[in-house]
């Protein structure tokens, strides 16, 4: 009987240390983030921002959904995410654009997902705007209104403003995380989809508690 209890003791002494050793987890400016310099201005001062930048036709980001997915649903009030398709080329800009021609025609909640699938594991080329006009037909969105709108001058102005945030946050590849204009986390320093998540969750609460002690 003696023993049994010294062993629970034990146990529980150890499950107290693993506590405490994950509640004292740190991430490393320079190994699992890097500063923005200079930090870029979020678009809304009240919430911490966090923003996705990614590309439809990126398998990467396609792996990534599924883990960020989740996290989007469940994110605290205090926090503004919000996606931005990047345009390192053409091919990118024509993805861009139906992503931000989606948005404005409200579609964006029923494609975003469906997009990712139709390119990846049915493995269909929507690479042309006539091709993504009759994809998104399947949403009761009209051909022609598609169209008109991918080319409109509100998506060319978001088209311009992600070319230049992009290169402002210093991105050159996806998926990449940008928190409150001031962090970037890449692929290659998360090294897994979940550890990228644990690094926006530190970022989010480095934030945080930034405000709190301003």
């Amino acid at each position: 009987m003696r023993k049994f209890l010294l062993l629970m003791a034990f146990c529980l002494a150890s499950y107290a240390s693993m506590g405490y050793s994950e509640e004292r987890v740190q991430f490393a400016e320079g190994v699992d983030y890097q500063l923005i310099k200079p930090s870029q201005p979020t678009d809304d001062p009240n919430r911490i921002e966090v923003v996705e930048i990614f590309w439809y036709g990126c398998p990467h980001c396609n792996y990534f959904e599924p883990s960020l997915g989740p996290w989007v649903k469940a994110a605290p009030k205090d926090v503004n995410f919000y996606r931005l398709p990047a345009v390192f080329n053409d091919q990118w800009e024509v993805h861009a654009r139906a992503y931000f021609a989606a948005e404005i025609l409200n579609v964006l909640d029923k494609s975003h997902d469906d997009l990712f699938h139709a390119l990846h594991v049915e493995h269909k080329v929507l690479n042309t705007l006539e091709k993504l006009a009759k994809f998104y037909t399947q949403y009761g969105v009209d051909e022609k209104l598609f169209e008109k709108t991918y080319r409109s001058f509100v998506v060319n102005t978001k088209i311009a403003r992600s070319k230049d945030m992009v290169g402002r946050y210093g991105v050159n590849g996806v998926p990449a995380i940008v928190v409150e204009g001031k962090y970037l986390v890449t692929g290659s320093m998360a090294k897994s989809y979940e550890n990228m998540i644990k690094i926006m969750d530190y970022l989010v609460e480095k934030e945080r508690k930034t405000r709190q002690i301003d």
